[in-house]
């Protein structure tokens, strides 16, 4: 018997008594135990005034979560990054030493950043409130006597609640009465098939998927009729419990948001030292204090790219609209980039990896064994015989079967907007699509004069028609149930006595089918006279056996290539499901899913973290998980170093969905507290979909890679060239007015070109980085340090070309020449950035016009700087003549020249056109 706490309630002059407080467990107890401990009555149930004394003590039946995150709470947090910090820092700073421009500019630079992040994080979460519309919004209970019917948020503990087919479920019921009450429980526990329920009591270890003399708020009765007594109400429910646990998890930043910010302290830290040390270098060497500060202060800009946090911002965002191509949308920016680096994919299986979509697959018969072709509730599909299509109509045995299968039937299917729909338990809409198969009419059918409901005692159903003088039973059920009750069996459509190596045929038949993780039911049928006793014991005996039909949760057809390429990509996919081992061994075995063992949620309860890292190294499927379990999974990966992405549909995967590096919901088939807790929602219910998602989540972060070292190697060599320059003794070199317009309008512009670059080929058949790898790698930092040095390097030997000795218009010119030779050395070196490691024909030249666009579109706007007077008074710029600008392209194309014969002779001997697998292109072509 479960523990009793009393509770003391207000007193009440006509109604003083002591209220125990529903401890939960109930479904260890008897019904009657549970009546008299929560002091209610099944007949009549409480009375009014009782119902709001308990309101009073445990509040209304929703759901209450933690607070919901403002608007501006949102907006705030786009400007927490460290990027964004230092470049607020540098607009205070100029705007202290009277910069206004380049205050102004920064400031545009860091609003615009947030404004991009604000707009696409505004779907805040909704999670709590999700669950509560979940929640019915009426219900039946009996009151004061009377049944009546009120909102579902008035319930308390000791209310008796009526259940009929459809009725959502309001909160948590232990069941007192039923009759062929199915429960779908598929969104709590992840169980593919609706529950039958019963009001005897199950052990008290039973876990929440078993536990079956209990019915769960947020679920679905899709079956029968019965009354449940409310044990628990809103934040008491299981429901209410994973709300909670959900709320209580914090969210991780993604790793390249852990990159960026590692990435900009360190150049914070950079800026800072540069900028110091130049300033009292330069003042130590007999320069102008003020100057100085004013030199260090460009050269802390110069060393912090501006335009980062825009680009990669920019460049994300423009991101989600492939990722929405790719059938995936993004509830945050940093999502996809997530994705790629995910290094292990959990995933459900109900809904996710299979259709949800029950689907009879294989019918033996004592003549012949059938396969059923097609999947889900759409009743394209045939029959087959050793892989040979049949004429259904042309075999009695099998036009037997599907017929009774659909007497002995609920369910409904019907069309609606072109989809397919389906009423009823999903074994039998999955008996009726095989029958629609064969084309047989569900209203051809004689009255039906008794019924014999299926429970788990009986654990069959019949159903007898009449039709003239005699009469008609359908029967379907448990084989070993069945089979005990029959006499003769169906042979080639007549009718014979069962023999014993029918009885080992029919075993072995249902031993195959379940192996392979089918569920089996059994049909049978009698030809009874008119006036036949229509009570069980007298109808279900002298059975004839029909055949075994097996069925099962499909997997989706795309979802075998998608865990190939996955594979291939170096990701492993891990199967954590609420079924049963079996049905998820089969399932894992279907789609080419490693699966040697199966660890059960009772079994992980006994093991420590350690023993569940070792296991989670083998190739192993988990089932009969509890949403603990698949949280505690997800952080032991973490523990490992993995970046995990979790997929999920149901209520029970919200915490997991949350505490995992990517979230991954089902969008169609998936609840709203799923998608709440997710960062990802595939769109199409696809797991394909997420590999393809992966793909451009890879290509996200390459993009990033390229641009940021492309940034960072034009300010190295802004900062050589001021460093050098200052080290020599020359004059100014760069006004910060003249930095900022190199960082933001001419970089900013190539950077989100580069950001467009599509995925180079090959890239879903290399391993995930390591989640260790920094953005900036020692390869990357040796290319920025090479390539910054010539810009820098090139940039001040134009201008002391150019500079005269005591000639105030020489100085301005020679600014000029270095300012304008700068920005096209850059634009020329960006073409080395669009392929890392291989040559520019691997790539090709025009596969990306964006770059080449940008390109042009910068010089332009740089000729424009030096011609337009508008632009020459704030840039402080002069007119330059056409040998200028020869001189600029000559000594500009060595540094793309130099850097492509590098490649080539580093990539001599290997072929670059490489071709992507046949799996490959099957999931880019879905």
């Amino acid at each position: 018997m479960a523990i009793q706490t009393v509770v003391e309630l207000p007193s009440d002059p006509d109604h003083e008594q002591e209220v125990i407080a529903p401890p939960g467990g109930y479904h260890a107890d008897r019904v009657d135990t549970v009546v008299e401990s929560l002091q209610t009555s099944l007949s009549t149930g409480l009375t009014e005034v009782e119902v709001a004394r308990r309101r009073d003590q445990y509040g209304i039946n929703t759901l209450h979560g933690g607070q919901e995150a403002r608007w501006y709470q949102v907006l705030g947090r786009q400007f927490t990054d460290v990027l964004i910090l230092i470049l607020i820092v540098a607009a205070i700073v100029s705007l202290g030493v009277g910069e206004v421009t380049d205050a102004v500019t920064i400031f545009a630079i860091v609003l615009l950043n947030g404004a991009l992040g604000f707009v696409q994080e505004w779907k805040a979460e909704r999670s709590l409130a999700a669950l509560r519309n979940m929640l019915a919004p009426t219900c039946h209970v009996i009151r004061d006597g009377d049944e009546r019917t009120v909102e579902a948020d008035t319930l308390v503990p000791g209310d008796i609640v009526r259940l009929e087919t459809g009725d959502n479920v309001p909160a948590d019921l232990r069941i007192a009465e039923c009759r062929n009450l199915r429960i779908d429980e598929s969104a709590l526990t992840g169980e593919s098939v609706s529950v039958f329920k019963h009001a005897d009591p199950v052990d008290a270890g039973t876990n929440l998927a078993e536990r079956t003399d209990m019915a769960w708020m947020g679920t679905a009765a899709t079956g029968g009729h019965g009354i449940g007594i409310v044990v628990a109400t809103g934040g008491q429910t299981e429901f209410g419990r994973i709300a909670t646990m959900t709320e209580a998890i914090g969210r991780d930043t993604t790793p390249l948001q852990q990159k960026l910010g590692v990435l900009g302290k360190q150049l914070g830290l950079a800026a800072v030292g540069v900028s110091v040390i130049v300033a009292l270098t330069g003042w130590a060497m007999g320069k102008p204090l003020l100057e100085m500060f004013l030199t260090g202060v460009s050269l802390a800009v110069a060393v912090v790219p501006e335009g980062l946090p825009a680009v990669v911002t920019l460049t994300l965002a423009l991101g989600v609209r492939e990722m929405v191509r790719r059938k995936a949308l993004l509830r945050r920016l940093r999502a996809a980039e997530g994705l790629g680096a995910a290094t292990v994919i959990c995933t459900d299986k109900t809904g996710t990896l299979t259709q949800n979509q029950m689907t009879v697959q294989r019918i033996w018969m004592a003549n012949d064994e059938v396969n059923v072709t097609g999947v889900g509730y759409d009743p394209a599909g045939h029959f087959e015989i050793d892989g040979e299509k049949i004429d259904h109509r042309e075999h009695d045995g099998l036009r037997h079967l599907l017929r009774s299968s659909l007497r002995c039937n609920h369910a409904k299917l019907t069309k609606e907007n072109g989809v397919w729909q389906q009423r009823g338990a999903p074994t039998e809409s999955a008996l009726v699509v095989a029958a629609f198969k064969a084309w047989l009419d569900p209203s051809d059918h004689h009255r039906v004069v008794e019924e014999h409901c299926f429970d788990s005692t009986r654990k069959r159903m019949t159903v007898i028609e009449q039709s003239g003088d005699s009469l008609t039973a359908h029967v379907k059920g448990a084989p070993e149930v069945i089979l005990s009750l029959c006499s003769h069996i169906c042979d080639h459509g007549r009718c014979r006595q069962l023999t014993k190596d029918d009885v080992a045929r029919v075993n072995m038949a249902t031993e195959s089918m379940a192996s392979q993780g089918l569920r089996t039911l059994a049909i049978a049928r009698r030809d009874l006279p008119n006036h036949h006793s229509l009570d069980a014991d007298s109808v279900e005996n002298s059975l004839t056996l029909l055949g075994i039909v097996g069925m099962m949760d499909p997997p989706r057809p795309e979802v075998t290539d998608a865990i190939a390429l996955a594979g291939t990509a170096g990701i492993r996919v891990l199967m954590i499901t609420g079924d049963s081992a079996a049905t998820a061994f089969a399932i894992a075995k279907q789609i080419g899913l490693s699966a040697k063992k199966s660890l059960l949620g009772s079994e992980l309860d006994a093991m420590t973290d350690e023993e569940l890292s070792r296991d989670l190294k083998s190739d192993v499927v988990f089932a009969r998980t509890t949403p603990e379990h698949k949280l505690r999974i997800v952080k032991v990966l973490q523990s490992q170093g993995h970046v995990v992405g979790m997929t999920g549909d149901g209520v029970n995967d919200a915490p997991a969905l949350k505490k995992a590096d990517i979230g991954i919901a089902m969008g169609k088939r998936g609840t709203d507290v799923a998608k709440g807790a997710s960062d990802i929602v595939l769109t199409d219910d696809n797991f394909s979909s997420i590999i393809s998602a992966v793909e451009e989540g890879r290509r996200q972060y390459d993009n990033i890679q390229k641009f940021v070292r492309y940034l960072l190697s034009s300010n190295t060599g802004e900062v050589i060239a001021i460093f050098a320059n200052i080290i020599i003794g020359g004059p100014l070199l760069f006004l910060p007015v003249q930095i900022l317009w190199m960082n933001l309008v001419t970089d900013g512009l190539t950077a989100v070109a580069l950001g467009l670059e599509p995925a180079e080929r090959g890239t879903m058949r290399r391993p995930p980085r390591s989640p260790d790898e920094p953005v900036l790698t020692k390869s990357g930092i040796a290319m920025i340090a090479a390539l910054g040095t010539y810009v820098g390097l090139v940039s001040l030997a134009l201008f002391h070309f150019y500079l005269r000795e005591g000639d105030t218009h020489s100085l301005i010119v020679a600014q000029t020449v270095a300012f304008t030779g700068i920005i096209v050395i850059e634009k020329v070196n960006v073409l080395n950035f669009r392929s890392l490691h291989t040559p520019m024909k691997s790539v090709g030249f025009f596969s990306n016009p964006w770059v080449l666009v940008a390109i042009v579109l910068t010089i332009l706007l740089q000729v424009a700087a030096v011609y337009v007077p508008l632009l020459q008074s704030a840039l402080r710029t002069v007119p330059l003549t056409w040998q200028d600008w020869a001189l600029i392209v000559a000594v500009a194309m060595p540094v793309f020249l130099v850097t492509e014969a590098v490649k080539l002779f580093a990539n001599r001997g290997e072929t670059n056109e490489v071709g992507t697998t046949g799996i490959e292109s099957a999931v880019q072509s879905k």
